[in-house]
């Protein structure tokens, strides 16, 4: 009696070993799934950024000194593709991010797509420079202003109203090179915060287009710095062209030359 007993008693001892026994091996088999199903997220997550960048912010890697003292070399900014997408255009004081294609640079032959694909891939998430035809600068001057450099004060004029541009470069002048340019409708003249260190819209005055880089060629507006972590912050807008007035309606005089 006491044997069967105890018998009875290891019957479902011994029958939860066999269960756990058969309930590790499907744990086994879903191994893969779990790589898969993470593979899957991981994709999901790269292929979200990926869209993300290039509709909505995309990160910009500062690769030159032209913007300092605003943004410094190593920077991660993000650029709002979204700030001119409904309507608006960019206006004077904007740091912006445009293709410099036919404008500050010539039209190449495409290069091998394969590697082009996985370099702008790592560029929309900023874990590379930019392509050469991209750069960042700030608006000085939109259709039809005139914009000169420099007054009798050595001060930057729009339309006639001295800027005061407190964002340049500590020690630079506003310009080295004396212009006296009319910025054409849908076009824009722009330069770098440190003027002796950028090449910009002046540089290109003899190209075709004369420096001034077409509206639609712009990427989006500058508007956070996100990287270093001790330099997070937006990037600084700036008042100084308050004071221009509009572009009169029938243009300027023929003084205005590019």
């Amino acid at each position: 009696m006491d044997t069967e007993a105890q018998h009875t008693e290891r019957d479902p001892s011994s029958g939860t070993e066999e269960g756990s026994r058969s309930a590790r091996v499907p744990e086994d088999s879903r191994t893969p799934v779990s790589w898969r199903r993470t593979a899957f997220v991981g994709g999901a997550c790269v292929a979200f950024l990926l869209l993300l960048s290039h509709f909505v912010l995309q990160p910009f890697l500062i690769p030159s000194g032209s913007m300092e003292p605003t943004l410094q070399v190593g920077d991660r900014i993000l650029v709002n593709k979204l700030a001119y997408r409904f309507g608006s255009e960019p206006r004077r004081g904007d740091v912006v991010v445009f293709d410099g294609t036919g404008s500050f640079v010539r039209e190449e032959p495409p290069g091998n797509p394969v590697t082009g694909l996985l370099h702008d891939g790592a560029a929309a998430l900023g874990l590379a420079e930019p392509d050469e035809t991209d750069f960042v600068k700030r608006v000085v001057g939109i259709g039809g202003d005139r914009v000169v450099c420099c007054d009798k004060d050595s001060r930057l004029t729009v339309n006639g109203a001295p800027v005061q541009e407190r964002y340049v470069m500590p020690g630079d002048q506003p310009s080295s090179v004396p212009f006296d340019i009319v910025v054409p409708q849908d076009r824009l003249w722009v330069m770098g915060d440190h003027r002796s260190q950028s090449s910009d819209s002046r540089d290109h005055l003899g190209n075709p287009g004369g420096g001034m880089v077409p509206v639609d060629k712009v990427i989006g507006r500058a508007d956070w710095i996100a990287w270093p972590f001790v330099r997070w912050s937006t990037v600084a807008g700036t008042g100084a062209f308050d004071a221009v007035p509009a572009a009169p309606a029938g243009g300027h005089g023929a003084g205005a030359h590019g």
